[in-house]
């Protein structure tokens, strides 16, 4: 035997007795190795083909007759297999009442809101809801754009998410900001709470969109008076360009900003950030929109009580709206995302946004200062200085 034959007989796991037999062979015989050869199918093979061939599978053949304590996603899953219509299925029932809609647990957006169990709990009614949402994706801050086809199914997607939680004979009413891409991402949620109601098969009220001064973007002062930032695009590189081609002399404050806010986004940086935490003469204050935003709520829940409010607006005065309520900035809203502010009775409201929610009371803009009380000539702003030569 040579050496590698003594290894393969000692690795085989032989005894004494076979090592002699084969050493009497003259070493030629092979030790018979075990085989790998697997013809028996794995388990869950096993068990599938044991449940096939008693017909089925386990819940089709014990669980038939379904009851109500069976999960509602395995039902919908059961549904699906079975080619069943999950739509012709019976709403959950809560305390024994068809609310029309699921529960405030399985709300679009997930938040770590407490939902209360029942009526007692709830505490004051709710008075109106109102969805401030940011526009869908758009062609492009540079000119007054529109939203892209992404933009598109987004807002549209948003729309048919809220339909869900639209009760029987619910109105809404829609806003925007008069901007094309605000006005078409309110166009959008229209049509995704029609289709959505029309596949529920509920009736509700929807009214047309409808424009409004209080939810506009901040706005900038130019030469040609306010503009919207995107609207003043155009404007300020057509002045940028006259100074670095004929170099006259010092640019006027407003186009330093201008040019500080859009070098900022060029930069990679956000100017938003810069805008909430740079005071700019120029620009509208943050807490001047937070002001304009509530009086547009005021005002549109005195003209439409117990509606649901839609607003299509802008990323930036929906962040420091939120950052004026929660005390701290939650960020930049992304497309179509939403803060929820829920007035209620007792002049309070709630305000959700990005799993938080915060209480607060509803200002009175009577009570808010004048910070312009008691001045005169130079020191108000242009506006009120003209009022005042009147």
């Amino acid at each position: 035997m040579t050496a590698a034959d003594i290894r393969n007989v000692n690795d085989a796991g032989l005894d004494e007795k076979q090592i002699e037999e084969i050493a009497a062979d003259g070493g030629t015989q092979r030790p018979r190795l075990p085989h790998m050869d697997r013809t028996d199918p794995p388990a869950y093979l096993q068990k599938y083909l044991e449940r096939e061939s008693h017909g089925g599978k386990r819940h089709e053949t014990i669980d038939r007759e379904r009851t109500d304590e069976t999960p509602l996603y395995l039902r919908r899953f059961r549904d699906r297999r079975s080619g069943a219509n999950a739509l012709e299925t019976p709403l959950p029932l809560w305390e024994g009442h068809d609310l029309g809609v699921t529960m405030a647990k399985a709300q679009i957006t997930k938040t770590k809101e407490i939902v209360p169990e029942d009526k007692e709990q709830s505490g004051p009614a709710l008075v109106t809801q109102v969805h401030i949402i940011r526009h869908g994706e758009t062609q492009g801050y540079s000119t007054e754009s529109g939203l892209t086809p992404l933009g598109s199914w987004q807002v549209h997607r948003r729309g048919f998410d809220i339909s869900k939680s639209i009760r029987e004979g619910e109105r809404v009413h829609i806003v925007c900001a008069d901007t094309n891409r605000a006005r078409q991402t309110s166009e959008g949620i229209r049509k995704g709470l029609l289709d959505g109601l029309t596949m529920w098969g509920r009736e509700a009220e929807i009214s047309e969109v409808e424009a409004m001064e209080e939810f506009r973007n901040f706005q900038v002062w130019t030469p040609e008076g306010l503009r919207d930032v995107t609207g003043a695009f155009r404007l300020y590189k057509r002045e940028m360009e006259k100074y670095e081609r004929v170099a006259m002399g010092d640019r006027p404050t407003w186009l330093v900003e201008m040019d500080r806010f859009w070098k900022t986004q060029q930069g990679g940086a956000d100017p938003i950030t810069l805008w909430t935490q740079i005071p700019m003469l120029n620009f509208e204050p943050p807490s001047a929109t937070v002001r304009r935003f509530w009086a547009g709520i005021q005002r549109i829940q005195r003209e439409h009580p117990g509606d649901r409010i839609i607003v299509g607006t802008h990323s930036g005065p929906i962040r420091v709206f939120a950052i004026s309520a929660f005390g701290y900035d939650p960020g930049e809203p992304y497309n179509t995302e939403e803060v929820i502010v829920r007035l209620v009775q007792g002049n309070s409201a709630f305000i959700a946004y990005r799993n938080r929610v915060q209480e607060v009371q509803v200002p009175d803009l009577d009570q808010l200062p004048d910070w312009w009380e008691g001045l005169s000539g130079r020191a108000l702003p242009r506006t009120l200085r003209e009022e005042e030569q009147r």
